[in-house]
């Protein structure tokens, strides 16, 4: 059952930027995609965009598009029962509310056509109705790959939420574990948890692969065993994982493909610590100024990334 209203937590600007978005896009029927890394809130983010418009209090329905696709077929279109009943079609239930369809880069072919085809005839159907979608994949390259249906992804042009990974939310990741442990403190009716600075820096430092549905589990299982309503580093076990980012591919030659950003800050965090964070050995290296440098740290540390917010 949909929440009468979503709490959604973080303060890193970027993260704030895509909720002024959400906020924005909202109180309009533009389709929506949202893109993210899995377990980064997308469907959350779907959940608020509903209940911040005028269709709040109209049915919120998912469909999981990569599901079996007989599944995801008579999801849509609606199915007849055994003794005859007809079932009707999630685009028909939702008349008047929100449908999201997760995971729409796991369509099946054939049906992503379909399925942009009935969308264009909603109206004809006297069908009002908003659509969002979920992916955790890069459309646009999957387009060109002859993956993914190009007039369903021109469907969602007209608004594009992407979700950033956790890892990379300094802060947030504190907020939100103390957000979790109140969650679980208020299921299990027991009283307040509080987070040790030791836990704390260990959470920090994870990479969080599966985002804030990882962090969630990993603080839901420590307040389980938390000792006079503490939780220490001792009381969860997690493991730093090597991040498998929302835009990281390999290509033939196994080289990591990422943005022109990421690639300039992984460089300059590299130069870094080869020099053992002399700015000026690290400029020379990137054949930058000291200025430019300079400003490229101040930057990535606005922005929340761990290395540089701990640089000195």
């Amino acid at each position: 059952m949909l929440k009468s209203e979503q709490k959604i937590v973080g303060s890193h600007p970027k993260f704030q930027k895509s909720l002024e978005t959400a906020r924005n896009v909202a109180v309009t029927k533009t389709p929506v995609l949202i893109s993210g890394e899995a377990g980064c809130g997308k469907k959350t983010l779907g959940q608020y965009i509903h209940l911040n418009s005028v269709r709040k209090n109209g049915v919120f329905e998912v469909v999981d598009c990569s599901a079996d696709i007989a599944e995801v077929e008579r999801r849509v279109l609606g199915f007849r029962e055994a003794d005859g009943r007809f079932q009707r079609g999630v685009l028909e239930v939702a008349n008047g509310g929100t449908v999201i369809f997760a995971h729409i880069d796991a369509l099946d072919d054939n049906f992503q056509k379909r399925l942009y085809t009935i969308l264009q005839e909603l109206p004809d159907y006297e069908l009002d109705v908003r659509v969002l979608a979920t992916t955790t994949k890069n459309l646009s390259k999957l387009v060109g790959a002859g993956k993914f249906s190009r007039a369903l992804l021109t469907y969602f042009g007209g608004a594009q939420i992407h979700l950033m990974p956790l890892r990379e939310r300094g802060t947030d990741v504190e907020l939100l574990a103390r957000e979790f442990a109140q969650e679980w403190c208020n299921e299990t009716n027991s009283s307040p948890i509080s987070i040790a600075a030791d836990a704390q820096a260990r959470l920090n430092d994870q990479a969080w692969n599966n985002n804030l549905t990882e962090l969630r589990q990993a603080i839901r299982n420590a307040s389980s065993v938390a000792e006079n309503g503490m939780i220490t580093a001792a009381s969860f076990q997690v493991e730093t994982k090597r991040s498998e980012g929302f835009s990281l591919e390999t290509d033939e030659d196994g080289v990591k493909l990422m943005s022109l950003k990421d690639a300039e800050k992984l460089l300059i965090k590299k130069a870094l610590v080869f020099t053992s964070e002399n700015r000026t050995q690290a400029a020379k290296i990137l054949g930058v100024s000291i200025r430019t440098l300079r400003n490229k740290i101040n930057e990535y540390r606005s922005e929340g990334s761990q290395y540089f917010v701990n640089l000195r």
